[in-house]
């Protein structure tokens, strides 16, 4: 065993305090910066009323297909292949992952070669005596240098952490963003069977109207009625045209909207065929909602990764306060002139560690603690909105198809109802019993009801597909790796700092 002389043991013992009392001063440097935000809990937010317990289903992947029109299922394939926004959110995941590639290469060595060829004339009068000084010569030099920082703190690992978090977001993200693009797509082509619904209703009133008017113009040479019913019922005939008119128009526009959504040009739009939707069925939430809901919504999924990726840039910020050790090692030749550069004795070698030490840096590093904090205490409050939010969304989406659900059997209790009083009244006017303005006033509550409940059919059904929505559209988390850690881990960053 080497032994060393007793001064060199004690200035080795003198540094060895020495670095250990700095690198307690610089643990120190963070004490106080700590966060108390905490994730809420799906429980903690009351909802069995709301949101009670009825044995449902998560929506599938294929729920598109259970509203019997095989032309839905079809546009929302092509819109999740063609729309830029799903172009979009893959750029940010490979924009995600170039960052871990970059992260992760911090972890290993690293190793560098180069050569230079250096002609120069060296002063006369300056270092070098002749026959050096005064002379040309050529300078070749080969370096091959390789250099490891130790991450004796893990700083390195935890901005790996970090990006690996950042990319899980991402990809929950665009599964956002797949989800959001077939509920528009959904919804969009409902508002188009609602205008085809409404022109159908439209074309039946022209029909209804010219009967109408048939039989004013056989009562004027009756004798029964003036010119003034003659002009009421063209002009009621000309309002129903006018309708018709204005609904083609929209049909026209939805449909531009539509080949929007599918990212392709409007003339798209023009070759979908009317929708053929079938009513939806009964609504009944799946059990354990609250607490599911945190996997099946994209949204709640990435927010939660975001808060993984701001408390790896919290220890990352950390590990800034304790010094850093860089092993460095470099070999190569050096020699004026090409008939010396490959021998022995042009070798260059240098090796030894480097180590950096935070003393002073006027607050920088606790500023930048503070920073990221600020942001984990930001994303921590926005997974606790988007949560609130989510559970809102499907509690509002619930109580509304309720309410529609009664509404419906009074509205149609009144389409029936008006449908009979036109019929009589028809009956009536033709018969010489009653007047036009009895035929008019009955046609404008039949009409009015018949609207009101093809709206509320059309509404109920958008509703279901923002319950779809509301409910994930068929994301589950486990099933496409994306699911985060439970939610304690999170909370390790709101506990006060030790050091």
């Amino acid at each position: 065993m080497t032994s060393f002389p007793a001064s060199i043991g004690v200035r080795l013992g003198t540094i060895a305090a020495a670095v250990a009392a700095l690198v307690l001063a610089g643990c120190a440097n963070y004490a106080g910066i700590h966060s108390d935000k905490q994730m809420t809990q799906p429980a903690a937010l009351e909802s069995t009323q709301s949101l009670p317990s009825e044995g449902g289903q998560w929506p599938s992947l294929g729920w598109a297909g259970e509203f019997g029109d095989p032309q839905l299922p079809q546009l929302i394939d092509e819109a999740l292949t063609g729309n830029p926004s799903i172009a979009q959110a893959q750029a940010r995941i490979a924009k995600a992952q170039s960052y871990i590639e970059s992260a992760r290469s911090d972890l290993l060595p690293k190793v560098n070669g180069s050569y230079s060829v250096t002609r120069e004339l060296l002063s006369g009068n300056g270092l070098y005596p002749p026959p050096f000084g005064g002379n040309w010569f050529t300078e070749h030099n080969a370096l091959a240098s390789a250099s490891w920082d130790l991450d004796l703190w893990g700083k390195n690992r935890e901005r790996v952490k970090a990006s690996l978090s950042q990319e899980k977001a991402a990809e929950a993200d665009m599964q956002e963003a797949r989800i959001t693009l077939a509920s528009s797509v959904a919804r969009t082509y409902n508002q188009l069977a609602q205008l085809y619904a409404l022109r159908d209703i439209a074309a039946r009133e022209i029909r209804n109207r010219q009967e109408v008017g048939t039989i004013t113009n056989g009562r004027v040479s009756a004798g029964l009625d003036t010119n003034v019913e003659k002009q009421t019922a063209l002009g009621n005939i000309a309002t129903s045209q006018a309708t018709l008119s204005d609904l083609d128009g929209q049909i026209k526009s939805v449909r531009y909207q539509l080949a929007a959504l599918l990212g392709k040009g409007p003339d798209r739009g023009l070759q979908i065929a009317e929708p053929a939707l079938a009513t939806g069925g009964n609504v009944a939430l799946p059990s354990n909602l609250p607490a599911d809901l945190v996997s099946r919504r994209p949204d709640i999924v990435a927010a939660r990764w975001q808060i993984e990726a701001a408390l790896a840039n919290v220890k990352e910020a950390k590990a800034e306060f304790f010094p850093d050790i860089n092993l460095a090692a470099a070999i190569g030749l050096d020699a004026f002139g090409w008939a010396h550069f490959l021998t022995a004795a042009s070798r260059t070698v240098q090796a030894g560690p480097a180590i950096h030490l935070p003393i002073f840096d006027a607050g920088a590093l606790r500023a930048q603690l503070k920073g990221r904090y600020a942001d984990f205490d930001l994303d921590v409050a926005n997974y606790n909105q988007t949560l609130i939010n989510a559970m809102s969304d499907v509690a509002t989406q619930v109580a509304s198809i309720r309410s529609i659900d009664t509404e419906m059997s009074d509205a149609q209790r009144a389409l029936d109802a008006s449908t009979e009083a036109y019929r009589l009244a028809v009956i009536r006017y033709k018969a010489g019993l009653s007047p036009q303005l009895q035929v008019l006033t009955a046609d404008s509550n039949r009409l009015a009801a018949e609207q009101t409940v093809t709206n509320l059919k059309m509404k109920r059904r958008d509703l279901q597909f923002a319950l779809i929505r509301a409910l994930g559209g068929g994301f589950d988390a486990q099933a496409t790796g994306v699911a985060a850690p439970a939610a304690a881990g999170a909370q390790a960053a709101s506990t006060p700092s030790a050091g």
